[in-house]
C-alpha cells in the first residue's frame, strides 16, 4: 500500500525513526527507484595504526628478501660492470637480505608485543580458537564461499577464520621458521663464539648440514611467496564481492560494512 505523507512535521520524525531516505538528497536525477537500493554503510575501527605500519613495512621486507633471497640461492652470471677489486654486487645483494631480514625481524617482536597490548583483533593472528565448534563451521563455510560453492559472504570485522589460519601458518609460524633458520645461516659468516652462534648454532647443529639449511630456508621462501600471492588474491577479491572493505582497512584502519543485514 502506498501512502503520500506531505506534512512537513509528520515526514520528519518518521525519517529519524525509520531511517527513510529522500531522493532529493541525491544528484538531481536521482528517483524513487534510486532511493529504495540506498543501503545504511556501518564503520567499525579494527586495525591500529601499530598494526597497520607493521603490515606495510613487513610486506616491504619481505619483498626484498624474497628477491635477494632468490638471487643468493640463484646467483646472477658475472657482470662486468668493472675491474672485480672495484665491484661488490653480489655483497650489496646479500647486504640488503640481511637488513631486510633484520627489520622483519624487529617488527616482528614488536607486533608479539602490541598483540599483548593492543585490541581483540591484533591477537587473531596468533591464536586459533580451534576449540570453538562454530569457529570450524565458519572455516568450512569460507572454503565453499572460496571455491565459488556459496554465493553468500558472511561479515567479519577481523579476519575470517580462514584468513586466521592462513595468517598463523604463513605468518606467525612462518616467519618464525624464517628468522630461525635465517639467523642460523649467518651465524656461519659470523663465526664460532659470535652473538648469533651461541643462540642460533644449536640450530645447525641439529639439522647437521648447512647445505640442508639453506634449502630448507629456501623452500621457507617459495611457501611465502604462494602465500602472498594467495593474500593479495583473497583481499582483491574481497573487496570486490564481499560484503565489506578490505585492502581500504588496511591503509585506514576502519572496517565499512556495505549492508545493514545483520547476516
Amino acid at each position: 500500500m502506498k501512502v503520500d505523507i506531505t506534512d512537513e512535521t509528520v515526514v520528519a520524525p518518521v525519517r529519524s525513526r525509520l531511517d527513510f531516505y529522500t531522493a532529493e538528497p541525491l544528484t538531481g536525477d536521482a528517483t524513487d527507484q534510486d532511493r529504495a537500493t540506498i543501503t545504511r554503510r556501518t564503520s567499525v575501527y579494527v586495525y591500529e595504526a601499530p598494526v597497520r605500519l607493521w603490515h606495510w613495512i613487513n610486506a616491504a621486507s619481505i619483498m626484498v628478501l624474497c628477491i635477494t633471497g632468490y638471487l643468493i640461492g640463484s646467483p646472477p652470471p658475472t657482470m662486468e660492470i668493472s675491474e672485480a677489486t672495484y665491484q661488490f654486487v653480489f655483497g650489496y645483494i646479500r647486504f640488503a637480505h640481511f637488513a631486510a631480514a633484520m627489520i622483519m625481524t624487529v617488527g616482528f617482536f614488536g607486533r608479539i608485543y602490541w598483540a599483548f597490548v593492543g585490541n581483540h583483533h591484533s591477537k587473531q593472528m596468533f591464536m586459533l580458537p580451534f576449540w570453538r565448534r562454530s569457529w570450524w563451521a565458519e572455516v568450512w563455510h569460507e572454503v565453499k564461499w572460496y571455491a565459488f560453492l556459496t554465493d553468500k559472504p558472511k561479515k567479519y570485522v577481523g579476519h575470517n577464520p580462514l584468513a586466521q589460519i592462513a595468517m598463523f601458518i604463513f605468518m606467525t609460524a612462518g616467519m618464525t621458521f624464517m628468522i630461525v633458520t635465517g639467523f642460523a645461516l649467518y651465524a656461519e659468516g659470523l663465526g664460532q663464539g659470535s652473538w648469533a652462534d651461541v643462540i642460533f648454532g644449536p640450530v645447525l647443529a641439529a639439522v647437521g648440514n648447512s647445505q640442508v639449511l639453506h634449502q630448507l630456508h629456501h623452500l621457507g621462501m617459495w611457501a611465502i611467496v604462494i602465500f602472498m600471492m594467495i593474500h593479495i588474491y583473497a583481499a582483491v577479491r574481497e573487496d570486490i564481492m564481499s560484503r565489506q572493505s578490505m585492502v581500504s582497512t588496511m591503509i585506514s584502519g576502519t572496517r565499512t560494512f556495505k549492508d545493514d543485514k545483520v547476516d
